[in-house]
């Protein structure tokens, strides 16, 4: 090795580093530049609440389940009235109508579920759907952010063809003796959620359609109301004021 070729690797070195720095930051600058844009499932793209739907499906087929249910649902009734124990109550009402269903099971009877009513054009608004694609073709990564359960999201979602839409939903976990709800992707936990998978405020636009999306909509540079009574305008106009638009779906 010649005395001249350490300061030449070195240089050599130096140069290969800066190269990648430089790749890395407009790699970096690339990403930052995507604009991001949210919308909520149910009440937005999907006309209803779907796992309120799922629910009550499940629980007809087997009758034991609505004969268990009925005096539990008029005990639950108040609390899911009061905001402060209405994410409690629904939670024990998910357990009570999956007792005894395994997890795969459950994913199971939710694919079915979620690829019939995908068959159902009229559930979905047609509108919300085509702006979504606009949005996706534009360049944008589009994000489905739901309190709806993920596997009969998905479902629902691949059998709209919209496979590719990155989905940020609630989750189920196994527990005694049925399932438990894992993540309760409602309120302030869709803002967490996003940015445990690296989406972070604040996103260009969001559209949602209820006071549980006001994190979410807080946080956009432009949010979108979806289908809002007097009421909800009330509340969130106040609170977003010029950011908030409205739209009739």
């Amino acid at each position: 090795m010649t005395p001249f070729s350490l300061p030449a690797m070195a240089e050599s070195t130096l140069q290969g580093s800066a190269f990648a720095r430089i790749s890395v930051t407009i790699q970096a600058t690339k990403s930052l530049s995507v604009p991001v844009v949210l919308f909520d499932f149910d009440g937005v793209l999907f006309r209803g609440d779907a796992f309120a739907e799922f629910l009550r499906a499940h629980c007809r087929q087997q009758w034991w389940r609505v004969v268990l249910a009925a005096p539990v649902l008029l005990v639950a009734a108040p609390f899911m009235a009061m905001r402060r124990t209405r994410r409690s109550a629904r939670i024990f009402l998910v357990w009570l109508a999956l007792l005894g269903v395994s997890l795969s099971r459950y994913r199971q009877l939710a694919q079915e579920f979620g690829c019939a009513r995908a068959r159902d054009a009229r559930r979905f608004s047609r509108p919300a759907l085509d702006t979504l694609k606009t949005h996706r073709h534009q360049g944008a990564r589009v994000v489905v952010v739901t309190g709806c359960e993920e596997t009969l999201a998905r479902a629902m979602l691949d059998g709209l063809g919209l496979g590719d839409i990155e989905l940020v939903a609630s989750s189920l976990k196994p527990g005694r003796p049925g399932l438990r709800v894992g993540v309760h992707n409602v309120g302030f936990q869709k803002a967490h959620q996003l940015r445990l998978r690296g989406v972070r405020a604040p996103w260009n636009v969001a559209y949602g359609d209820s006071f549980a999306d006001l994190d979410m909509l807080a946080a956009a540079r432009s949010a979108v109301l979806v289908n809002p009574d007097r009421a909800l305008l009330a509340k969130l106009s106040s609170r977003l004021r010029q950011r908030l638009s409205i739209v009739e779906w």
